[in-house]
């Protein structure tokens, strides 16, 4: 099956090893991958700052570019989302809303597509560690994806796994959230950090970098024994560094 690769900015510029260990992942279960060199963002922080018409230009952009994809994988809720569901309340020039839901449709989140899509719950992965799970908003309120990433996390071998109280609850990065309301942002992330101590969690995963940056800020800063995660660092072994070192 082809599959074409669509890496998030943040991934792209901050932890391009989520995005290396997806096409790994994906390779190695005998998908054929292509990664389109002229991609680029999505539009999204330009559509959530209310630049409609920008967000707009460069989301036609990226239409041009997946236009003619089969499937699409990402391993970001947020931007998935964003093309999936909030494509539809921009006014392109090229593109009628038709053919933008059309294009949408095949979009997957990583941990969606191969749960939900392709039925593939054990990827072979082995992760030693006390792992929490934090669902991502953009993922569980606008994809409605909920089970599929603790399925994979389930069968991930010496992973011990650990429900932390208020897992759906908002982190408080919420995209430029964190930039207009920085203190109620923090105090959100503070309290998510808190629930993933409270069950002595050595990780917190997610499935959205922008999450995870906002939490291990947190826990930098505060110089806690606790490391966030992207899935797809536990299922395919490339951790971002210094992510062994969760004591303090």
């Amino acid at each position: 099956m082809k599959v074409w690769l669509f890496i998030p900015c943040l991934v792209d510029q901050f932890y391009p090893e989520v995005g290396e260990g997806m096409a790994r992942i994906l390779a190695r279960l005998g998908f054929d991958l292509e990664y389109p060199a002229a991609q680029t963002c999505c539009g999204q922080p330009a559509f959530n700052s209310g630049f409609f018409e920008e967000a707009a230009r460069v989301a036609e952009h990226f239409l041009d570019v997946f236009r003619d994809a089969p499937l699409v994988v990402g391993p970001s809720g947020s931007c998935i989302s964003m093309v999936r569901i909030f494509y539809k309340r921009l006014k392109f020039k090229k593109y009628s809303q038709e053919d933008v839901a059309e294009i949408g449709s095949r979009f997957y989140e990583f941990s969606e597509f191969l749960v939900k899509k392709m039925g593939i719950v054990d990827v072979g992965a082995r992760f030693d560690g006390r792992v929490t799970y934090h669902a991502a908003c953009h993922l569980l309120r606008e994809l409605g994806v909920r089970d599929e990433p603790l399925e994979l996390l389930k069968h991930v071998r010496g992973l011990q796994f650990v429900p932390m109280k208020d897992a759906e609850a908002c982190c408080g990065f919420g995209g430029t959230f964190a930039v207009k309301y920085p203190l109620l942002s923090t105090s959100m992330g503070e309290y998510k950090v808190r629930q993933a101590l409270a069950v002595d969690a050595e990780y917190v995963v997610m499935n959205d970098v922008s999450c995870m940056m906002h939490l291990q800020g947190i826990i930098d800063r505060q110089k806690l024994p606790l490391r966030a995660l992207h899935i797809v660092h536990v299922l395919s072994g490339l951790l971002p560094r210094g992510a062994r070192e969760v004591q303090v």
